[in-house]
């Protein structure tokens, strides 16, 4: 009997997003789950509810109502008479125990006080959005004084009437003096202002930025036509559900209640869920981030009817303004950059994540991951971008003097770019090579170039001239990244069949870019690097022998590549050793090959370990024939693989953890590997002759794993060209 196969695992349900969830339609629109998922419950948080008391014996509150809970009206118990007092903690603090509803901060601690008149909830009446029982200014001036004395973080107060008496003033400047945030509801007069009673918020004295006004909308988020609007009160001022909202009375039988003063306990609860989250913040940051990441609504900004618009617990949730590695405080970005050269091809695209602890601007703690911010470099359009390099070539020469310069039409006029030599071009390098060659005599020569590297120099120098490829590029000189020269200089001295030659440029790494003006201009940022060089050349015959050594220092990349704090690479220092021979035959025969050996080394800096070192490789050989048919023809074949980096990464030290309670950070070393997994190799084959009075030329290539990266298809291309000349 055959094995069954197994039944695929199914992707696990959000464990939040339950029917109880759902039918807790403010918990919806506040987007709540984010806030859960990160592990915000309101669990060890003392919430003040300031109404008619509470249902004591409901399990929704079983074993979290504060002792410290009591009545200031005169009462004989915190026993709720009237059914407001336990609707609104349901909303705010309701068990989630898989019945009917949950409240938003759902494991918080209730300190009940009970401010209702005696008697006074008798009068309730149903039909009127306001609770019927009376609250006297100073039960409730009262209750104020007790949540400061017992450390609440957070009071709702779901009241209304008039303007709050001197004694209530006194009370609520004790309480926020004592960092307590105070939720009041808006009032449901349909008014363009909010209720007198909470326009305490708008004195400064009083409110110190602790207090928050709560206005209802509908589950759409259209602000209730019984709510009063923000007014004058806007920038304190924020929504959330307050229509149709289910919840218990002081009976356990469930309604579906409107007004304000449902409202507001979202609100408050929300205050709950981040002050367990983030025990450091004080009560003024916690009203500021949620005010501040308040979703938009009405019109566009702070508004006089949604104030600064729907509560959104997710976003308060979410890392606000700059963020830094905790501990050291390196700035960070969210989508941190780091952009690979080519010689880096895929590394860094197996899904590894780098993870670190940051804080933003309130010193919250946010665990990270950063993988999708490691981008490969953009594989070059080989064939488009040699066969996009047109012009027209001159040169004069005088004494021992010679000047080449190749003109050609840029967009903003004419342009000086480097110069591109045919076949016959690189046999005759020596004479045409630089912009500008001269001898100090029999055994000096001096070169300076303009958008030309000093390779070419050295090369043309050597006498080292070799078959012109479109693509497959010789393995000298190769930086392994996209860069222009700007200038270059090399000085060459011999001394019978052997030559020393020091060569020196400075030009700019292209590092690819998404963003800004770059991505709608020509999309490459420039960073500075400079190499220098020493080489020696020996010619035994026909063949001609180099070796040399090149220290290139790039300012704000490594390889080409770009990195921001996080990873704290932010300039490489590049050794390079290269050998070179190349051989001339008779018969029109040559053959050449090319070495090139390099180690990068970045310094330690921000989270890297002792610095790193990267080793990279690239070699090219060649083969040609000249007269292969006769009639002045040439045929050439290369095989090459561009600089690679054959081993090396970032061992970076990140925050892995984060105390609140001493500031201590722990850290956990990961490893960013930098070389690829794919291997770029290329294939060309050259084909030219004359034809008239110019040359016609054929060239077919094939690059495997291009750019360095292992899933692409192989390149394969043809030119077929015929230069003129004149």
């Amino acid at each position: 009997m055959p094995t069954p196969v197994p039944t695929p695992t199914p992707t696990p349900a959000n464990p939040f997003s339950t029917a109880e969830y759902r039918a807790s339609r403010g918990l919806v629109l506040a987007n709540a789950i984010p806030a859960y998922q990160a592990g915000a419950t309101g669990r060890g948080v003392l919430a003040g509810v300031i109404d008619s008391g509470i249902d004591i014996d409901s399990p929704e509150f079983a074993g979290r109502i504060s002792p410290l809970s009591r009545d200031t009206a005169g009462n004989a118990s915190i026993q709720d008479a009237g059914g407001h007092g336990t609707a609104v903690s349901t909303v705010l603090a309701a068990a989630k125990n898989d019945s009917q509803v949950h409240g938003v901060a759902f494991d918080a601690t209730l300190l009940v006080l009970r401010t209702d008149e005696p008697g006074s909830c008798a009068a309730d009446d149903p039909g009127n959005p306001d609770d019927g029982c009376t609250h006297p200014d100073p039960a409730i001036a009262r209750a104020l004084d007790v949540a400061a004395g017992a450390g609440a973080r957070v009071v709702n107060i779901s009241l209304g009437g008039g303007a709050a008496a001197p004694v209530l003033q006194q009370a609520i400047a004790r309480a926020t003096a004592a960092g307590v945030v105070i939720v009041f509801s808006a009032g449901n007069d349909s008014a363009d202002q909010i209720d007198p009673f909470a326009r305490v918020a708008l004195d400064p004295a009083l409110a110190r930025g602790l207090i928050i006004v709560a206005g209802s909308t509908n589950a759409a988020g259209t602000i209730s036509d019984f709510s009063n609007r923000a007014g004058s009160a806007q920038n304190v001022y924020v929504t959330a559900l307050g229509e149709r909202v289910q919840a218990n009375d002081e009976s356990g039988q469930t309604f579906l209640w409107n007004g304000t003063s449902f409202a507001a306990p979202h609100v408050a609860g929300a205050i709950a869920l981040l002050a367990q989250a983030f025990p450091t913040m004080t009560g003024q940051q916690l009203v500021e981030l949620l005010l501040s990441t308040a979703r938009d609504a009405g019109a566009a900004g702070v508004d006089p009817v949604y104030g600064r618009g729907l509560l959104d617990i997710g976003r308060a949730f979410q890392p606000q303004g700059q963020t830094a590695l905790a501990g050291s405080g390196v700035p960070v970005s969210l989508d941190p950059s780091a952009t690979l050269s080519s010689a880096m091809g895929d590394a860094g695209q197996g899904g590894e994540s780098l993870q670190a602890v940051v804080l933003d601007k309130y010193a919250r703690a946010f665990g990270m991951q950063f993988s999708p911010a490691i981008r490969g470099a953009t594989p070059r359009t080989a064939l488009v971008s040699a066969l996009q390099a047109t012009g027209r070539s001159a040169a004069i020469g005088a004494g021992g003097t010679t000047l080449a310069l190749t003109i050609a039409p840029g967009r903003d006029g004419v342009a000086v770019e480097r110069l591109l030599l045919s076949g016959d071009e690189a046999r005759q390098a020596r004479a045409m090579a630089g912009s500008v060659a001269t001898r100090l005599g029999a055994s000096t020569e001096i070169r300076f170039a303009i958008a030309q590297g000093a390779d070419a120099l050295v090369a043309a120098m050597g006498g080292r001239g070799s078959p012109a490829f479109l693509v497959a590029r010789d393995a000298a000189g190769d930086a392994g990244f996209e860069q222009r020269s700007d200038s270059a200089f090399a000085l060459s001295h011999r001394i019978g069949r052997l030559g020393l030659t020091v060569a020196a440029e400075r030009g700019n790494a292209l590092v690819y870019s998404r963003e800004g003006i770059d991505a709608l201009r020509n999309r490459f940022r420039r960073y500075g690097y400079s190499a220098t060089s020493v080489t020696l050349d020996r010619r035994l015959g026909g063949l001609a022998l180099s070796l040399g050594a090149t220290r290139m220092i790039e300012q704000e990349t490594v390889i080409g590549a770009r990195f921001d704090a996080l990873f704290g690479a932010r300039a490489g220092r590049s050794w390079f050793v290269d050998g070179g021979a190349r051989w001339q035959g008779g018969h029109g025969w040559s053959l050449g090959a090319s070495y090139r050996q390099g180690w990068t080394q970045v310094p330690r800096a921000g989270a890297l370990v002792d610095g790193a070192t990267l080793r990279t490789t690239a070699f090219s050989v060649d083969a040609g024939k000249r007269g292969l048919f006769g009639g002045g023809d040439a045929i050439a074949v290369r095989f090459a693989q561009p600089l690679r980096v054959a081993d090396g990464g970032l061992m970076l030290s990140l925050p892995a953890g984060y105390d609140y309670a001493t500031g201590v950070t722990g850290y956990a070393v990961q490893r960013v590997n930098l070389a690829p997994t794919g291997r770029e190799l290329d294939y060309e084959v050259r084909y030219d002759r004359p034809l008239g009075r110019g040359r016609i030329g054929a060239n077919l290539f094939l690059r495997s794993d291009p750019g360095n990266y292992a899933a692409l298809d192989d390149d394969v291309g043809a030119a077929l060209r015929f230069t003129l000349g004149f």
